[in-house]
């Protein structure tokens, strides 16, 4: 089974506007509902690869019931700890002239909440894939992945994080199956700007000497290098297409690279397949559908 967690889901609110001003009331052109954050983004795409996923994390009120309820028509099952107070977060994203965004905060996840969650993680076998996505709650304590990792290393599960900064970092002695760093998020990690094949490699060999097995390093428009833990370099081929939004576009990576990974046990497929859906995403409004991805992986 393929775990997702996510524990700040969202309903993401999509406005287009033709202009944007401060001040007045704007009326918007168009409006787009989606279910978020970066766990339920790769279940989401996982399911469009014809893969069952788990999802799970917190979640509260009226928001929150709406998002089980549409992850479950969906096809996702939703095991999702339902908070007694607070409202999961609705972010609304504005798309004018140029594109703004404003996040909530989400309800507060107190510790006994937080046990029951590791709690669920007794669940987890040999062979599962278990992937921790995403920024960590405010309400949460920083060192909230490390102890979910602390209780499942030892169960010879696959653990993708995708993840920045530190919070990626404290992950790395668990060795995590995957991590999906694109250049930015590289030279935010060593400190100065990273460019070129030269550097790249660097430091995702370093990366890989701190615990990661296997690197991903997204190249937005240039594509993907993997780094992988037999020791070779494998390169995505790149499509051109009209970028409509990249919002979900790594999320849609990591979930081609396990879709593919757990069918073939391949490597060069993997990344394939996680391009394409990345791909697919980047070129359409919302995540990938499969014949987007199916498209896409044609012509790779």
């Amino acid at each position: 089974m393929i775990y997702t967690l996510t524990l700040n889901p969202s309903i993401d609110y999509v406005v287009h506007l033709d202009s944007f001003v401060c001040g007045v009331t704007n009326r918007t052109a168009a409006e787009e509902y989606y279910v978020g954050g970066k766990g339920i983004n790769v279940s989401l795409v996982l399911a469009e690869l014809g893969m069952n996923s788990t999802a799970l994390g917190f979640t509260a009120g009226f928001v929150g019931e709406a998002i089980e309820n549409r992850l479950r028509e969906l096809g996702i099952n939703a095991d999702f700890i339902r908070l007694k107070e607070g409202i999961s977060r609705v972010n609304v994203k504005i798309k004018a002239e140029s594109e703004s965004e404003i996040n909530g905060q989400g309800p507060h996840i107190a510790e006994e909440d937080f046990a029951r969650l590791l709690a669920k993680t007794e669940v987890f076998r040999e062979g599962d894939t278990v992937v921790l996505a995403g920024s960590i709650p405010r309400t949460v304590s920083d060192d909230a992945y490390e102890r979910i990792l602390r209780r499942i290393e030892w169960r010879n599960v696959r653990i993708v994080v995708d993840a920045t900064g530190q919070l990626l970092l404290n992950c790395l002695p668990f060795r995590p199956f995957l991590i999906k760093p694109n250049l930015q998020e590289l030279s935010e990690l060593f400190g100065r700007e990273i460019s070129g094949e030269s550097e790249t490699g660097y430091c995702a060999r370093e990366l890989r000497k701190m615990g990661a097995r296997n690197v991903i390093v997204s190249l937005g428009g240039e594509g993907a290098v993997l780094f992988a833990e037999d020791g070779n370099v494998y390169r995505s081929g790149v499509v051109k297409g009209t970028v409509l939004s990249t919002v979900g576009a790594g999320d849609s990576m990591v979930a081609g690279f396990i879709a593919g990974y757990e069918r073939t046990r391949d490597y060069v497929y993997a990344l394939k397949l996680g391009a394409a859906c990345g791909n697919a995403t980047a070129f359409s409004p919302g995540l990938a559908d499969r014949g987007k991805i199916n498209e896409l992986l044609g012509r790779l």
